[in-house]
């Protein structure tokens, strides 16, 4: 039973891991949410994502679906393996921060002491709610599987080079935009792998061990499922 749900071998695993994931990425939301309120600078795609919503005046949540399906659409263009929850998490991410916004549960930090300590708090909720969604294996986030295509094309660079070019771009855009650059976004672009790496640790988690079950197979195990049934 267990070993059915962790690999999504039935059509009620996948229904119950997308629900995992979902609740994990609504939680994820808040740790977005804390980021973007110790008011120190944003996450470098949240410095695209404020810039972009600021430019245009709309939700931060539809300027980060709006980024996230481009990216998906990319990721379909360079034929890297799609998942359910790549879906979920482009949907419900940014509007669980607008949600939080609304609730304005956490004021903007007043002073850089605070939002430093706000900051990694926010850093601590990204990484264990990263383990829930990504134990799901029901697909990696869009950004992610950018990061891997993108690595896979350009080979010969390292992929910390790779991940560093594409946050700066994202950061650069941002900015231009009148996203918000500061301590905050070094602290998220150098401070994130090693919170994450450290928290995976103390779950004894191993993101190299999961298999991500495509659209595909979860197409199979649904639709195959529901036709045994019928039948």
């Amino acid at each position: 039973m267990l070993k059915d749900l962790k690999e999504n071998r039935t059509a009620g695993a996948i229904l119950l891991n997308m629900l995992i994931a979902f609740v994990s990425l609504f939680v994820n939301g808040f740790g977005v949410y804390l980021t973007i309120q110790a008011n120190i600078g944003a996450g470098p795609w949240d410095v695209l994502n404020i810039g972009v919503s600021r430019s245009l005046g709309i939700l931060y949540g539809n300027a980060s679906i709006a980024i996230s399906i481009t990216i998906l659409i990319i990721d379909i263009i360079m034929r890297e393996p799609i998942g359910i929850a790549m879906f979920i998490d482009a949907l419900t991410v940014g509007k669980a921060v607008d949600f939080y916004n609304r609730l304005n549960v956490v004021p903007a930090c007043k002073d850089p002491v605070t939002g430093v300590l706000v900051m990694i708090a926010g850093l601590i909720v990204l990484a264990y709610t990263q383990f829930t969604y990504m134990s799901a294996s029901l697909g990696c986030g869009p950004r992610d599987t950018l990061l891997v295509g993108l690595a896979k094309r350009l080979d010969r660079l390292p992929i910390g080079l790779v991940s560093i070019l594409l946050l700066g771009t994202a950061t650069l855009i941002g900015w231009l935009l009148g996203g918000p650059v500061g301590l905050g976004t070094l602290i998220c672009a150098f401070g994130t792998g090693p919170v994450m790496q450290l928290a995976f640790r103390t779950v004894r988690f191993d993101p190299k061990t999961i298999h991500h079950q495509n659209l595909r197979e979860s197409a199979k195990v649904i639709f195959g499922r529901g036709k045994e049934t019928s039948a």
